[in-house]
């Protein structure tokens, strides 16, 4: 009881005859190209993501020897 290939063609004819071929080849240009961006976008948000945690890491660390060289004072 699923869609056949012969009612997927009847609405791909449908969908061209009213949007036409060239409308839905700029339709898919724009899709390409929103992923794109926003794969790009997700990539840059994981690396920024990891350079901050390195960050604080190292702040962290920094913390800890600090409190250890006043203790050695003390």
């Amino acid at each position: 009881m699923g869609i056949s290939i012969w009612q997927l063609l009847i609405l791909l004819a449908v969908v061209i005859l009213i949007f036409g071929t060239k409308k839905l080849k700029n339709v898919g240009g724009d899709l390409g190209s929103a992923i794109k961006g926003f794969k790009s976008a997700v990539k840059d948000g994981d690396d920024s993501a990891a350079q901050q945690n390195k960050v604080e890491q190292a702040s962290d660390s920094s913390t800890s020897t600090e409190s250890v060289k006043k203790e050695d004072n003390v």
